[in-house]
């Protein structure tokens, strides 16, 4: 089995990288966030010429999660994470598996939740998120998404610089590593790949050269159920699609089950 997950920053934008990936790599569950699309937009019939069904969940100009699926899902649901009503989640059940789309807030700028808005959403997000999945601790789930955090030290390109920046702050840092304790799960890219390998997921639009330059960070994660561990298989980032015409700035991490 083989699970893709991505921030596609614009599924009409990125419909052809989509389609590429779905052909090049047929994987069973394509995971996606930020489609930046509403329902009734969502390009569900082409997907199903592709022979995947579409879950999806989106709202105009921003946000947005999409699951493609093989397989025609048991059952769907939707939280409506911070009564926001922003389309941050998505979740289908196949063959007793329950997996996951999720799209974690960025968090603005400022590091400071009494100041910055944004950035109180996002722990409290990450707070409702934990309280889901503890509940959800004896399932089998496998949760992929952008959750906007990377939890290691050599999860960004500069510790010593990103340590008060946003996406790497000690507070997001130890959420999301006290999630995978209590919700008993698996960080199943770090299962097989770490430094000096690639980890990256994201390099700003900012950096000219991102290559050269190589100032990414790891913001993007399957994470699976523990009972999951002996039938992990292998694991990869497609790095090669940061260098697509008009690239999406996260590149799709995939992961292979036995």
């Amino acid at each position: 089995m083989k699970i893709i997950s991505w921030n596609v920053n614009s599924i009409r934008a990125r419909i052809d990288h989509v389609l590429k990936i779905v052909e090049n790599e047929q994987p069973d569950f394509l995971c996606l966030q930020e489609t930046k699309i509403t329902d009734d937009q969502f390009p569900e019939t082409v997907f199903r010429q592709k022979g995947y069904f579409s879950y999806f969940k989106g709202i105009s100009s921003y946000n947005g999660v999409a699951i493609l699926s093989k397989e025609e899902a048991k059952n769907t649901s939707v939280i409506n994470f911070c009564n926001k009503n922003d389309a941050r989640h998505i979740s289908i059940e196949v063959d007793e598996t329950e997996v996951m789309s999720v799209y974690v807030p960025a968090g603005g700028d400022d590091p400071n939740p009494e100041k910055n808005l944004k950035f109180d959403h996002k722990l409290k997000f990450l707070r409702q998120l934990s309280n889901e999945l503890k509940a959800k601790k004896k399932q089998k789930i496998i949760v992929c998404g952008d959750l906007n955090v990377a939890p290691n030290k050599d999860d960004v390109w500069s510790h010593k610089h990103l340590i008060n920046v946003v996406s790497h702050t000690e507070v997001e840092r130890n959420r999301l590593k006290k999630i995978l304790v209590d919700c008993d799960l698996i960080d199943s890219i770090r299962f097989f790949i770490s430094p000096p390998k690639n980890v990256f997921t994201w390099w700003s639009y900012r950096s000219p050269n991102y290559e050269r330059n190589n100032r990414g960070r790891r913001l993007d994660h399957i994470l699976t159920s523990s009972s999951f561990e002996k039938k992990l298989k292998s694991a990869k980032i497609l790095k090669e699609f940061r260098n697509k015409a008009r690239p999406s700035d996260h590149v799709p991490v995939c992961l292979e089950l036995k």
